[in-house]
């Protein structure tokens, strides 16, 4: 018995939006090469042959999505031939849907030869230009001589600034489950274990809660220093751990602090002390509040703090990528342009808010929290284990 026919996925974002945005930034077509712009384009498609290693000896791997301004009926995929299986379970929205490439050239001369077919026009060319590589991009160049090849970050990252319910769900279960997983190291291991150990065991559990990990920046006693190593954590000491594990690329990313024994005063203030400027900066959080609210807030409070000299606050966007928009300040430990700050927040944004204390004596403390952007206010990703997990407590 033959398996039912698939009907494509419907478009999965706001045409007008983006034929907007490329109005505005004077581009007809839009060639997109990077994983996550990919992704969010083709509505969740994500190569799983190559989600870790592009390179195939003689080339590398590079999927392209093409969308004419105006004209979603002229929209194409390119990619490997293996993505096919992918494509056979659930088709692409794309009227053009071609996956028989091997190597950058390859994709690209096909996707200038659609171009060409559709008549699309050529004034202006969206390209991600951090991630063509410079063979397809030469070819892109000498196929459309006459034509302006603009960068199509700013694009790109606008519409994935405004989270869908489905993506924020993502988000949601990543967060938790990176949470969960940290609680879950913390009170497994006694005093003794390594920062590496501790950094694979966390591997382990976001691997088993359906995570992609990716990274644990990680200090132990009074060290600053966020790498794995063969540091121990002992009776006494403090922890960090700073996560991220993305569930179907959607990044959760937090930071909780434990310790082996019992906080002192002085530890339970610093670890206060954050808290209370973390809230601050989450209490102006809703749609409609102008994007810099979020810093004054956090930094005012930063300011009062005994230990703000060994402070800093960062607040970022965050999903498909760990640091895109809304983008809040041009002047914060990672700096970008301030585009955000000076416009109104949007219900369905994403925001990460920060705020470590690298104190010379005492070590890293910190708490990160996944903030989420709603009509009348806003929702924590993650809430829990905010003050001093305690280590070693299984049984």
């Amino acid at each position: 018995m033959n398996a039912p026919v698939k009907t494509p996925a419907a478009i999965p974002f706001d045409v007008a939006r983006l034929d907007r945005l490329m109005e505005e930034a004077g581009m007809d077509v839009l060639v997109a090469t990077s994983k996550h712009n990919v992704q969010y384009l083709l509505g969740g498609h994500r190569a799983f042959f190559f989600d870790y290693m592009d390179a195939m000896g003689v080339s590398r791997y590079l999927p392209i999505a093409i969308y004419v301004k105006g004209a979603p009926d002229k929209a194409a995929y390119f990619g490997h031939r293996l993505e096919n299986f992918q494509r056979e379970n659930n088709p692409f929205w794309t009227p053009v849907q071609v996956c028989n490439s091997s190597g950058s050239l390859d994709t690209v001369e096909k996707a200038v030869a659609h171009i060409r077919k559709v008549g699309a026009g050529t004034r202006g060319i969206g390209v991600e230009l951090a991630f063509l590589p410079a063979d397809a991009a030469d070819a892109l160049r000498a196929a459309f001589p006459g034509s302006a090849v603009k960068d199509a970050l700013f694009v790109l990252e606008r519409m994935r600034a405004i989270k869908t319910p489905q993506e924020l769900k993502m988000l949601k279960i990543a967060s938790e489950a990176v949470l969960d997983s940290m609680k879950s190291v913390i009170a497994k291991h006694k005093p003794g274990a390594t920062k590496a150990e501790l950094t694979e065991a966390l591997r382990r559990e976001e691997t088993n809660r359906g995570l992609t990990f990716e990274y644990c920046l990680i200090t132990a006693g009074s060290s600053l220093n966020r790498a794995p190593s063969d540091q121990i954590w002992g009776e006494g000491d403090i922890l960090s751990l700073d996560s991220g594990g993305n569930y179907h690329g959607y990044i959760g990313d937090i930071c909780r602090m434990a310790i082996h024994g019992e906080p002192d005063a002085e530890l339970q203030d610093m670890l206060g002390d954050i808290e209370e400027i973390q809230r601050a900066s989450m209490k102006p959080i809703k749609a409609g509040v102008m994007g810099s609210e979020v810093y004054a807030a956090g930094e005012t409070r930063l300011a009062r703090s005994k230990y703000h000299n060994n402070m800093h606050f960062l607040a970022h966007g965050m999903g498909l990528v760990s640091h895109e928009a809304p983008r809040l300040t041009a002047t914060g430990p990672v700096p970008y342009d301030d585009y955000d700050a000076h416009r109104p927040l949007e219900a369905g944004m994403v925001v990460s808010v920060e705020t470590t204390l690298a104190h010379p004596k005492r070590g890293f403390v910190k708490l990160e929290d996944t903030v989420i952007v709603t009509p009348a206010g806003h929702e924590v990703y993650g809430e829990g284990a905010r003050g001093w997990n305690r280590g070693g407590t299984a049984a």
